[in-house]
C-alpha cells in the first residue's frame, strides 16, 4: 500500500503537498522503489534478450538468460542509476546552498528518485511499442532537473 501510495504522489511531483509526503517516506522504503522503477524500466530490453533467436545466446535456456540478465544488465544498470542519483543529489546540495534552502543530500536523494517516474514509466511504455533512441535520455535529464529546481523552490529558505 506505501508503495502504490509513493508511486500516486510521485506523479503529482512538484506540489508541495506531495514533495512533504514524500520526504517523509522511509529511504528503504525510497531504494526498494528504485528496484522496482529499475525493473519496470528493464523490462523492454529482457522481452528483448528472451525472443531474440539471431544472437550468440539465443539457444541459451531461458533460466540461464534470466540469470545473465540480472547479472549483466539489471546489477549494472541499478548500479549506474544509484550513483547517477547520488552524484546529481550532491550537485543539487550545492545549488541549494547557493538559493540558502534547507536541504541535505538525504532530501535530493529521495527527490531525484521519485522525479524520475514519469520519465522511467513512459520509456518502458515507448520501448515495447518502438525502439527509442538515446536522446530520450537527454529529455528525461531535462525534466529532472526542471523538477528539481522547483522542488528547491517548495522548501523554505534558511533563517539569518
Amino acid at each position: 500500500m506505501i508503495l502504490w501510495k509513493t508511486f500516486l504522489y510521485s506523479l503529482q511531483l512538484p506540489t508541495k503537498q506531495s514533495v512533504f509526503r514524500l520526504n517523509r517516506i522511509p529511504m528503504d522504503i525510497t531504494v526498494f522503489y528504485m528496484f522496482i522503477m529499475l525493473f519496470i524500466v528493464s523490462i523492454p530490453s529482457l522481452i528483448d534478450r528472451l525472443t531474440e533467436t539471431s544472437s550468440i545466446g539465443s539457444d541459451m535456456n531461458i533460466v540461464f538468460k534470466l540469470i545473465y540478465f540480472f547479472m549483466f544488465y539489471y546489477l549494472p544498470l541499478t548500479i549506474m542509476v544509484f550513483l547517477l542519483i547520488t552524484l546529481i543529489a550532491y550537485m543539487f546540495t550545492w545549488i541549494a546552498k547557493s538559493m540558502h534552502r534547507k536541504l541535505k543530500l538525504q532530501i535530493f536523494w529521495k527527490m531525484i528518485a521519485y522525479s524520475t517516474t514519469i520519465p522511467f514509466i513512459l520509456y518502458t511504455v515507448i520501448a515495447l511499442i518502438i525502439p527509442i533512441s538515446d536522446s530520450y535520455l537527454l529529455l528525461s535529464m531535462v525534466y529532472t532537473f526542471v523538477l528539481l529546481f522547483k522542488i528547491i523552490t517548495v522548501y523554505p529558505r534558511r533563517k539569518k
